[in-house]
């Protein structure tokens, strides 16, 4: 019974099918295969219906080898990892397929090229044509276009080489005949010249069909090119004449405009004897009344009527009763040190570094990292520190200080009121340094501390404590000189969700004021890090906060828009409300956490306006001149290079003397990290995670040894562990069980006892 004969290859364009007998082991030997050839890649199935589900196995041509052993067995191979011993039935049939694997070959190398340095000489050569108009869609068409024809130019160059290279073979086929006897071998000679002969002509008409395609690409778009061009022309006359026509009428707006300024001008000089001297007062510059901000979504703000001030501006609400009487001299006045320690005085103020070295350039796949985190607790992911930024998350709390001036004002306002806006603009501004910081915090060990004292250049000392693990939570706490303390536990619940990264801190901010013993609540917002994997990393604030002073009933209400690419606002866009605690509002903000913050006094507000949400009518607010309370401080010269740190955050992990052995300062895979050894760093991080775990099973152990019988698995405390400079209790403000400062710390530094600190490091 004979075989059945073996279908010649299908071309399909750039694609090549066909059934070729493929090599498998030493048992079955050579078994017939269905290979497709597409895109540069060669894949093989057991069978045609296999194409939609099952692919055996792929090899792509780009840096692949293509060799020749006999008249029909040929090799793919791509350098050891896969390697394919081809056989095809006949050698006709065997150099169908070499050639079309070389055409590929070459096509799949040229576009690897172009793929690693043509796109920015693309993007620079054809910058994208403005939105609104097609010029960007036909600009693309072309480029397609001409890639296309440049393609099939490659094509025939390739073939051009074939064809040489088989003319060759021919020709020396031939001498060999002319110099062969009739002998037995005239017959195998003639065979052999017959085939080589029809390789010719089938690599002759590949040539043939390329040129045919080139040819017809070039007939066919050639006259779409001229429609483009000729309508490109009329579009660019025609906006000629318009843009004339609206400069013509944007000059006739003008005149008419001047005109109308001019007659109301001289009617109100008619219909008003002027102000008399003792009103003359009530039109100074520091009465001018403005918007306080652009629309918001829960409320507008428009310019108060001077009359409504000239009228009652002795009986609005108590405002200038509650007016902070040397407001203008805050954004002026240098606070000096406290005169109570005049030994600070003797001492020189030290001066602190400006630059840490620059980031090292290392290459890293965060893919290869992050696929397998996808929906877990950032806390429990094994980064490397080459994610990361050479501060710890302590550190990180520590920043939130880098606008302390602003409770220093607070602390001398006479209003509660006013004294919010502060305290709100000082919630805003800790985000500010968080703009274009994508590197993530080290985590801290269990026991780790940090302090930050600035007593002679800022009036206050900061201390923050590792207080736990899992889930991580660390203690703040910060008392000035200027009359306010600071306190927080923060824990960060953190989610990989493949695209972004979420990061929620949970925990209350706490600010107390000596000077009327105004005592301020508030938490934090979402960070959002977006690109993870593809693109450029960015962050963003969501969320809202409500500032509220537990003394009085005063509450401002902070609104973080998240960006939109449809909004028409502001980028990263801040607005919040104050009001007393009958709900009157007092006071409006306005501004970006990035930028500034704004705030400016309500005189009037009333129901109306456009429709908000849910078909509720927005609060039209009535307000005088915005006044700025808080912008952001430049960034040192060459940021970039350093990680984007602030003047502050420059400081943080300095080398200082006396500080616990605990302390951020001495975790030395973070000095490594800072100091540009990464690898270094990465073997000391995992030395420390290590200890840190065997130092948790032990205390596990331990506990799990002082468990009394009556006590069960699931009641009775895994772990014994202690904070050592920080109580845990009930927050008598919240009810929330926090980690208070119960004091020790400052005097063991006075007295440099360290011995209670433990040996984290």
């Amino acid at each position: 019974m004979s075989e059945p004969k073996t279908p010649t290859p299908i071309p399909a364009g750039d694609t090549y099918k066909g059934w070729v007998f493929k090599w498998t082991n030493y048992i079955k030997g050579y078994q017939r295969r269905w290979f497709v050839l597409s895109n540069g890649l060669l894949s093989y199935y057991r069978t045609q219906a296999e194409m939609g589900h099952t692919c055996r196995g792929t090899i792509n041509l780009a840096t692949a080898t293509i060799a020749v052993d006999d008249a029909c067995n040929f090799v793919i191979s791509n350098g050891g990892a896969q390697t394919y011993h081809l056989k095809a039935s006949c050698e006709v049939e065997r150099q169908r397929w070499i050639t079309a694997l070389e055409l590929a070959k070459a096509k799949a190398a040229r576009m690897q090229a172009e793929s690693d340095d043509s796109g920015d000489d693309f993007s620079l050569s054809s910058p994208p044509a403005p939105p609104g108009q097609g010029g960007g869609t036909q600009n693309s068409e072309v480029q397609s276009t001409l890639r296309t024809l440049g393609s099939k130019v490659e094509d025939l160059s390739t073939c051009n080489d074939l064809i040489s290279k088989h003319g060759s073979a021919l020709q020396r086929s031939l001498s060999e005949l002319d110099s062969l006897r009739l002998t037995g071998e005239a017959g195998d000679k003639i065979r052999q010249v017959t085939e080589r002969a029809t390789l010719f002509r089938i690599t002759s008409n590949a040539m043939i069909n390329a040129c045919q395609d080139f040819l017809a690409l070039a007939q066919a778009h050639s006259k779409r090119w001229q429609k483009a061009l000729q309508a490109e022309r009329e579009q660019r006359v025609r906006l000629e004449e318009t843009l004339e026509q609206l400069a013509k009428q944007h000059n006739n707006l003008e005149r008419a405009f001047r005109g109308a300024a001019q007659a109301n001008t001289a009617a109100d000089s008619k219909g008003s004897a002027g102000p008399g001297k003792g009103e003359a007062s009530d039109e100074d510059d520091d009465n001018e009344f403005f918007d306080a901000m652009e629309e918001a979504p829960e409320f507008i703000t428009v310019p108060a009527d001077p009359q409504f001030h000239k009228r009652s501006s002795s009986n609005i609400s108590g405002f200038n009763s509650e007016m902070c009487p040397d407001d203008q001299s805050l954004n002026e006045e240098p606070l000096t040190i406290n005169p109570e320690s005049p030994s600070q005085e003797l001492v020189p103020m030290k001066k602190r570094r400006n630059r840490i070295p620059d980031k090292p350039n290392y290459s890293l796949n965060l893919w290869s990292i992050m696929k397998n985190c996808i929906g877990k607790e950032l806390s429990k992911i094994p980064m490397p520190v080459n994610f990361n930024e050479p501060i710890s998350m302590l550190q990180r709390l520590s920043e939130d200080l880098e606008y302390h001036e602003l409770l220093d004002k607070a602390a001398k306002c006479q209003s509660s009121l006013e004294q919010l806006c502060y305290v709100a603009a000082f919630s805003v501004s800790s985000y500010s340094t968080t703009v274009h910081r994508t590197g993530k915090p080290f985590n801290p060990l269990l026991g780790e501390t940090y302090e930050l004292d600035r007593r002679r250049e800022s009036g206050y000392r900061s201390l923050c404590e590792q207080v736990s693990h899992h889930p991580p939570a660390a203690a703040h706490h910060v008392i000035s000189e200027r009359g306010w303390t600071l306190r927080q536990e923060i824990t960060v619940a953190s989610k990989f969700r493949g695209k972004y990264l979420s990061i929620m801190p949970l925990g209350t901010i706490h600010a107390i004021f000596e000077k009327g013993n105004n005592h301020y609540t508030w938490k934090k917002v979402t960070t959002t890090v977006h690109n993870i994997i593809v693109g450029k990393l960015w962050i963003d604030q969501s969320g809202e906060i409500d500032v509220v002073n537990h003394t009085t009933g005063d509450h401002c209400h902070l609104k973080f828009a998240p960006y939109s690419y449809f909004s028409r606002d502001v980028a990263r866009k801040v607005t919040g409300v104050v009001a007393d605690k009958d709900g009157k509002a007092h006071y409006v903000l306005s501004g970006t956490w990035d930028e500034k913050m704004e705030f400016s006094r309500v005189m009037q507000s009333s129901r109306g306006g456009e429709n908000g949400t849910e078909g509720k009518q927005k609060t039209v607010y009535q307000t005088l001149k915005a006044r700025e309370v808080w912008r952001r401080n430049p960034l040192p010269e060459g940021a970039e290079a350093m990680y984007f740190f602030t003047d502050l955050a420059l400081t943080l992990n300095e080398p200082e003397e006396g500080v616990a052995p605990t302390d951020s300062r001495r975790r030395p895979d973070q000095r490594m990290m800072e100091d540009g050894r990464w690898d270094e760093a990465n073997s000391e991080k995992q030395r420390l995670e290590e200890k840190q775990r065997s130092v948790r099973r032990e205390r596990e152990r331990e506990a799990a040894s002082q468990r009394t019988p009556s006590q069960s698995e699931e009641g009775a405390p895994h772990d014994n562990y202690k904070a050592q400079w920080f109580e845990r209790c009930e927050d008598p403000t919240t009810g929330e069980q926090v980690h208070i400062y119960k004091g020790g710390y400052w005097e063991a530094k006075e007295r440099g006892s360290w011995e209670p600190c433990p040996d984290i490091f």
